[in-house]
């Protein structure tokens, strides 16, 4: 800390030499300008301060060279992946690297926050992942040890249970769900390790999506949030959790002024699993879902498009037997109405397993209800991501049909050598695309197998092309295809009959 304390003396004019030598212009402020915030704030903070905490993991690696560190973020995994290789690759095969590769222990703090005064401790998973030792430091310094009660990747929310003397300071959640765009937030936590800090934002979006996992629907803030500061608190001007600060999105690893937070509604279902059972036992319904698309509810004669649209089946999942099936929509489960499709996996997570649930889908433009007992999400299980197959091979040359930019050929053992398609995947086989074609904007593939047309089941490319003139003749303006993959994964593609 001396260094630190060190940085903190410097005067005026050193710190804007430094700042010019770093590229950075200071800008006073004009004669009386003040910058403006609730009177409020510095209450929340001396109310809630002692609640958060620093948490200190370290563990033993082997060494590595020296790794360039990213901010928590979507991009943070693809990067350390990149600089990993290109390290790997640096040091070659060859000796001399030997003392380098020694084990060693590495040392990293975040933050989290006291929500039972006996000593339950809320941060973030990728705090404390893979740690070896977790120590908690309180705001007056006291150091104790942690154990882990639970954690969960998913929602990147970690449990810990410390042993204090006496009871500590500890904070409430508040609700997420009424925070409002433009309402003033508190982060408080231990940025670039430099303690307790507190800064204070409004609420600049909700149920942000950053594709970092199943259940995403991030409260997304202004108030500086660095590296340091993952697990700490974000709190409402009540002085109630409202969010865990998990990532931000920044080019330097400092606050640009977009950080993300898991809203407390989300947080505290899975510290409630957690608590109770040491792991989260969340709600499982078996299907592969994507979203309903303009042109896809246009050829469902779905109007406005809504809901979640089942792509595929597992056959081992709850569903099936509940006769849900691929071309279904889901447009409501358990009560809740479904509006796009990332609202399903968040709605049938929370649902309690082994419930009897009612699930009403659109089928062929009709509404039907089916009843399903959900099952349990396993933890290794993944999420249904739809995957597109890249160009498997050159394309056939015995071109048997084409249509709306598409070669087409029964599928043929010779075909299904080619492109490595599974033997349960039936259809046409896609082995060509005109790459001006919308079919290529929808990014079919060479080796794609289509298996139905409008949610009819084709087994030649006569089929197909009937079926498309069919369609045509009724006025239809778009087709619903069913494409599988050469591993037989589902999804569904609307293409223009124009």
């Amino acid at each position: 800390m001396a260094g630190c304390h060190a940085v903190l003396r410097r005067s005026r004019r050193h710190i804007a030499a430094a700042a010019l030598a770093a590229g950075l212009a200071l800008f006073p402020l004009a004669a009386g300008a003040q910058m403006h915030g609730p009177e409020g704030i510095a209450d929340v903070a001396e109310k809630v301060i002692d609640a958060v905490v620093n948490i200190s993991t370290s563990q033993t690696v082997e060494a590595r060279g020296a790794m360039p560190q990213f901010p928590p973020g979507p991009q943070q995994k693809d990067f350390e992946e990149f600089f990993e290789e290109f390290f790997k690759n640096k040091r070659g095969g060859g000796g001399g690297d030997n003392q380098n590769r020694a084990p060693h222990r590495v040392s990293s703090l975040g933050s989290g926050f006291i929500i039972d005064a006996s000593g339950i401790v809320v941060t973030n998973n990728h705090v404390i992942a893979d740690a070896d030792e977790v120590n908690v430091i309180l705001n007056d310094g006291s150091r104790l040890k942690a154990e882990i009660i639970g954690h969960d990747p998913k929602t990147d929310i970690a449990l810990l249970r410390v042993k204090p003397e006496k009871p500590l300071t500890a904070v409430k959640f508040g609700d997420s769900d009424k925070l409002r765009l433009g309402e003033w937030v508190v982060a408080i936590g231990n940025p670039f390790s430099l303690g307790g800090t507190v800064t204070a934002g409004i609420v600049s979006a909700r149920n942000r999506d950053i594709n970092s996992g199943p259940y995403d629907n991030y409260i997304q803030t202004d108030a500086a949030i660095n590296r340091g500061n993952s697990g700490g608190p974000l709190f409402n001007l009540n002085g109630e959790v409202v969010g865990v600060n998990t990532a931000i999105i920044s080019p330097s690893g400092g606050s640009i002024g977009i950080g993300f937070a898991v809203p407390s509604k989300t947080a505290v279902a899975v510290i409630d699993q957690l608590r109770q059972f040491g792991e989260t036992r969340r709600g499982w319904l078996g299907v592969r879902i994507q979203q309903v698309t303009d042109e896809i509810a246009d050829s469902l004669n779905i109007k406005p498009a809504k809901g979640a649209l089942v792509a595929g089946i597992e056959d081992k999942g709850p569903a099936k037997p509940a006769g849900i099936e691929p071309g279904d929509v889901i447009v409501k489960f358990d009560g809740k109405d479904v509006k796009e499709m990332k609202d399903l996996p968040r709605i049938v997570a929370d649902t309690p397993v082994g419930k009897d649930v009612e699930v009403i889908v659109i089928r062929k433009g009709k509404e039907e209800t089916k009843i399903v007992k959900l099952g349990r999400l396993e933890d290794g299980e993944k999420q249904a991501a739809l995957t597109t197959k890249k160009d498997a091979g050159p394309e056939e040359k015995s071109v048997a049909q084409k249509t709306l930019g598409l070669q087409l050929s029964s599928l043929t053992d010779s075909l299904r050598q080619r492109y490595k398609i599974k033997d349960q995947v039936k259809g046409v086989v896609i082995t060509g695309v005109d790459q001006n074609s919308a079919a290529a904007e929808k990014r079919l593939n060479a080796g794609d197998v289509i298996v139905e047309v409008a949610q009819e089941p084709i087994a030649s490319p006569e089929d197909l092309q009937k079926k498309v003139d069919q369609l045509k003749k009724d006025g239809r303006k778009s087709a619903l295809f069913l494409v599988a993959n050469a591993q037989g994964e589902l999804r569904f593609v609307a293409l223009g009959l124009q």
